[in-house]
């Protein structure tokens, strides 16, 4: 499929986070002239008893009957936000993160609200985020709540392959918008700072700072001629990541991460970083990567 017919894909479960999702994924594909692509994934679940006993007809219908209601009532929320979007919708049966995680081949972006009808209230985010954000095959967005239209797009640089994912979507958000990007770089994680603080005589923290704000700058320049109209602020504090670009994120419309870091989890699906975004930031965050296929 060519890129530009690309959807962007939204998971809808009939909650008010997904109904969220589906207004801020409507917005977001009208920026990208992309169409918008609503899916319900129904699963069935097994009854597990000695006779095998069989859901009756009707309550396979039932099922149905819900899926089409949650899409027919995410799509009007679409059309609330944008009237003359192209809107299509799905229903499939299957396990929701596996059906989404396939589909978001096909997609642009896919967009998830925070948590939904079948999810745990003591946890900030569901399940089915988590699974997409850590193995989509497409940027994913987790939508929490809306964020103020005014505000920058943050994006979190570690300096890895990884991040050029995640400056290249920033860059594109905040050109989109016509907003700043605000381009956060830690240095020296305060879990290893108790170890250093050892050796104060030792080392020259200002010239380890001088050299993290040139390495940030000279990566951002290899957007800037790409994105002249966007302003970039860059940032380099001394601080862990996560709670660098929380506090950043607290003022921000949006904030962009990349899948994995380069800490020693790097071969995991999502890295602590990302994770701590997706649980905690209140603005939609975005876990961009590389598409696989």
């Amino acid at each position: 499929m060519d890129t530009s017919e690309r959807p962007v894909l939204v998971g809808v479960d009939g909650s008010a986070s997904a109904l969220q999702a589906t207004s801020w994924a409507a917005r977001e594909a009208r920026r990208r002239a992309a169409p918008l692509r609503l899916v319900h994934v129904y699963h069935l679940t097994p009854v597990r008893h000695p006779r095998k006993v069989t859901p009756p007809p009707d309550y396979h219908a039932a099922v149905l009957d819900q899926g089409r209601h949650w899409l027919t009532e995410a799509r009007e929320t679409a059309h609330r936000s944008v009237p003359d979007l192209p809107v299509e919708t799905d229903l499939h049966a299957g396990v929701p993160a596996d059906v989404l995680i396939t589909e978001s081949r096909t997609a642009r972006l896919v967009v998830l609200g925070s948590r939904g009808l079948g999810g745990f209230a003591a946890l900030l985010v569901g399940s089915v985020a988590v699974a997409l954000s850590a193995h989509g095959h497409c940027p994913v967005v987790v939508v929490r709540s809306a964020a103020p239209d005014g505000g920058p797009v943050v994006v979190g640089d570690d300096g890895s392959e990884l991040s050029d994912a995640a400056l290249t979507f920033a860059f594109d958000a905040a050109a989109a918008r016509g907003v700043p990007l605000v381009a956060v770089h830690t240095w020296l994680d305060v879990n290893m700072a108790g170890t250093w603080t050892l050796l104060p005589d030792t080392i020259d923290w200002d010239w380890l700072q001088a050299q993290e704000q040139k390495r940030l700058t000279e990566r951002i320049a290899l957007w800037k001629d790409r994105y002249p109209q966007v302003h970039v602020r860059p940032v380099v504090v001394r601080d862990s990541p996560a709670h660098a670009l929380l506090d950043y994120a607290a003022s921000a419309q949006l904030v962009v991460v990349g899948s994995r870091g380069r800490g020693v989890f790097a071969g995991l699906g999502l890295g602590s970083v990302s994770q701590t975004l997706l649980h905690h930031a209140e603005c939609p965050v975005a876990v961009a990567r590389t598409e696989r296929v």
